[in-house]
């Protein structure tokens, strides 16, 4: 067995957007992998045959990203692979372009070309399409242009580069860039006649489109705004014959987090955020033919509908939630895991998977279901889920548990307060001799509410092999344990960190291998504001590592794209209602007491942290006197740790693990 190397997640199999044929013969799915020399992603659509229990690349263009079934032999997939088309796309023109790929062998072939940036697109018939696509109010459309009027829009498209002109917020995204007067717009496609009708308005966002069973109706999640984005949205029908928009959003304000049809009625997810703020649980919802709604999810049931199982071992997104025959098939978080589950009209809930790990995205199909899945602390692969039990359908990344010195992490429990349990884990170093004494590394997860489980984590497995034991809990704040658990609104830098602390103490006391005197702290986002607020409450670290954080709630108000109303809502506050409150939680306050050498890991283009927040907890760690580096990554977000260009993954881990050596070796 080998010790894993810092770069050995540059060889992983990142697998996403699973989906079933029409006949359930064969599975699809995206599989991404690294190209570190071109410090960039390839992506392919990969095929598994279920009758002959073999998977086969189908595409080889490198950049595939989604795809959709056209019949049950012939995927449908958006590329660039023209020269002419990609040089057009290059000058600024929006430009979808389409290929159909058959099963069955043969190259893919241009089927047509859409003049706008497609985010999803659905099959109405032979001839006509619904999407959404990206639709930009200041930018001059180019359809119908003759040549000369073509150049003259390029030209000013090419001056307004160097221009931002804001009058709406939030002003930019995270990923995105500046979004100012952007929508996600709904259009219907004429292949036959080339012909574009945009359905909704131009200050209209599309979130969600499903189609019913016949394709004569969608259904739609929105959210319309001029000036400043409310978090609230909108259900409406579209009827296709008639071409009519109809408004049955049930309450106002609520924010919906997905709608479909369902038999006769339609089935909804979301929450009034009215007891939790923003990090609500979602409820299920049935609304009938007259519109009237009720809530179906049992009264005891507080989990998250989605899946927060933290690792840096994806990349892509998937499927979960489904409709499939009388049942809606959804993902919830519960403690450390998550898990497949279907309730149908009534209200009634069965739990599908019984398995540990992380489901990170399915498709079913009449009642068949295929998942991506973390199990057994391998990295990801596709599954078959057959009366409760799983079975592993591939083996892209087998190599890792056969070949590298994996430490499978320890669970262990204390109670923080009385009757408040905390679950959490500690890797021991590889080769580990009991002999000798190690130094450790807290880790502490972002969102807040997310968690942490026995999940494959890379950088946690490579510390390991670099000789440190690591420790990570899910403090309150975190997700799996209901709405109360999760609610540290107002609370920032308090429970929560008693909580840690109190753990720390609990792997000292229960692991004397560890030096209790070299000791780091890291995490990044939420983990990134508390390794921040760690720092200016306590020296027992010795050295830290704060990734894309948080040091000030009054700058962050009113400058990252979620600022004005996620400070608002997780502290309760504004700058003109109570600063004193913003300021006490604001790790910067506390920053004239730091005696801990930090560095600070963050990204020129993170609109979620905007990288103020390292700046400002840099400068002011340095005006104080302390050992202190602030690596900036030009050209990355909020994800680079996740889906950063390889190049600049593998540079924040040596940065990060060189400081811990520096401090703690």
């Amino acid at each position: 067995m080998e010790n894993l190397r810092l770069d050995d997640f540059t060889k992983y199999k990142f697998l996403s957007g699973i989906q079933y044929s029409p006949n359930g013969k064969n599975l699809a799915f995206l599989l991404h992998e690294m190209d570190v020399e071109e410090n960039k992603y390839l992506s392919n659509i990969y095929v598994y045959n279920m009758e002959k229990g073999k998977s086969f690349k189908l595409t080889s263009g490198k950049g595939e990203n989604s795809f959709l079934f056209k019949d049950e032999d012939t995927i449908l997939f958006p590329a660039l692979r023209d020269k002419k088309d990609k040089s057009r796309k290059e000058k600024g023109e929006d430009l979808t372009c389409y290929y159909e790929i058959s099963l069955l062998g043969g190259e893919a072939n241009k089927v047509f070309e859409i003049p706008l940036n497609v985010t999803k697109i659905e099959i109405l018939d032979d001839n006509n399409f619904i999407l959404t696509a990206l639709y930009d109010y200041n930018k001059p459309s180019l359809e119908n242009l003759s040549e000369d009027e073509k150049k003259k829009a390029h030209k000013r498209i090419e001056e307004e580069k160097d221009y931002e002109v804001l009058d709406e917020i939030p002003f930019w995204f995270n990923g995105q860039g500046f979004i100012n007067k952007k929508r996600n717009r709904l259009y219907i496609y004429n292949v036959k006649e080339n012909a574009l009708t945009p359905i909704t308005d131009e200050f209209t966002n599309v979130e969600s489109v499903k189609l019913n069973q016949d394709k004569s109706k969608a259904i739609l999640i929105t959210n319309s705004f001029i000036d400043k984005m409310h978090i609230k949205s909108d259900l409406y029908i579209y009827n296709m014959e008639d071409n009519s928009l109809e408004k049955i959003t049930h309450d106002d304000p609520f924010n919906y987090s997905y709608a479909d049809f369902l038999e006769d009625k339609i089935i909804f997810t979301g929450s009034h955020m009215e007891n939790y703020g923003l990090n609500e649980n979602d409820y299920i919802y049935i609304m009938d033919k007259n519109g009237n709604t009720k809530v179906i999810t049992p009264k005891d049931f507080d989990s998250s509908l989605w899946n927060s199982v933290g690792s840096d071992c994806r990349y892509g997104g998937s499927t979960n939630r489904k409709v499939d025959g009388e049942y809606l098939y959804f993902i919830t978080t519960e403690y450390n895991s998550s898990y497949i589950n279907r309730i149908d009209t009534s209200g009634n809930i069965e739990k599908l998977t019984i398995e540990k790990g992380s489901v990170d995205g399915f498709d079913v199909l009449d009642g068949k279901i295929a998942f991506i899945g973390l199990r057994d602390y391998k990295l990801q692969e596709v599954y078959k889920l057959d009366n409760y039990e799983e079975k592993q359908l591939t083996c892209f990344n087998e190599w890792v548990m056969e070949e590298k010195k994996i430490s499978l992490p320890e669970r262990l429990t204390f109670e923080t307060e009385n009757g408040i349990t905390i679950e959490g884990w500690v890797i021991k170093p590889v080769d580990f001799d009991e002999n000798k004494k190690y130094p450790g590394i807290l880790d502490i997860h972002g969102g807040p509410k997310t968690v942490y489980g026995e999940v494959f984590f890379h950088e946690m497995q490579y510390w390991a092999n670099e000789g440190y034991a690591i420790f990570f809990c899910n403090p309150r704040g975190s997700d799996g344990r209901g709405d109360d658990f999760a609610n540290i609104r107002g609370k920032y830098g308090t429970i929560d960190y008693d909580d840690l602390m109190k753990f720390t103490d609990i792997v000292l006391e229960n692991y004397p291998f560890i030096d209790k005197d070299r000791l780091g702290v890291t995490g990044g986002s939420y983990g990134g504001f508390m390794t921040n607020w760690i720092i200016g409450h306590t020296n027992r670290f010795k050295a830290a590592a704060s990734q894309r954080s948080i040091s000030n709630w009054i700058s962050k108000f009113a400058t990252t794209d979620i600022g004005y109303y996620f400070v608002d809502d997780q502290q309760g506050s504004t700058p003109w209602e109570d600063m004193d409150k913003l300021w006490f939680h604001s790790p910067l306050k506390y920053a004239n007491k730091v005696m801990t050498p930090t560095l600070f890991i963050h990204s020129e283009e993170d609109y979620r942290c905007w990288m103020a927040e390292g700046l400002q907890m840099f400068t002011a760690l340095k005006y104080h006197g302390v050992e202190s580096r602030l690596c900036l990554f030009k050209g990355e977000n909020h994800e680079l740790s996740r889906s950063g260009k390889p190049k600049h993954r593998i540079r924040r881990l040596k940065e990060i693990t060189d400081w811990f050596h520096r401090y703690l070796k």
